[in-house]
């Protein structure tokens, strides 16, 4: 039973690990076009969905698309990080109790 946690978690550290590799180009990818397109908004517009559409899509309506996915990548990336997160912990949670 050790041996099976000890693999999961280092499978999962393992996956953390990639997802945070392709995630990474994903967003810097659109980043990367934002910066060239001089697009700017704060993490305000990132969290509030409505105050995005309000300010920032009706300067930049070119960027639109940039930016929508720019911000879907970005708090995928962070959901399926702290999942894995959240499951490193837990298995090691159970394997520092039974050992």
């Amino acid at each position: 039973m050790y041996i099976t946690f000890v693999v999961v978690i280092i499978s999962l550290v393992i996956s953390l690990l990639i997802v945070n590799i392709y995630f990474r180009v994903r967003v810097f990818k659109y980043y990367k076009s934002l910066v060239q397109a001089d697009v700017e908004f704060d993490l305000s517009h990132v969290l509030n969905k409505k105050k995005l559409e309000a300010e920032v899509i009706p300067r930049y309506p070119q960027s639109e698309q940039d930016i929508n996915q720019f911000i879907h990548h970005l708090k995928l990336s962070f959901r399926i990080g702290m999942i894995l997160f959240v499951l490193i912990s837990l298995f090691g949670w159970v394997l520092m109790h039974y050992r």
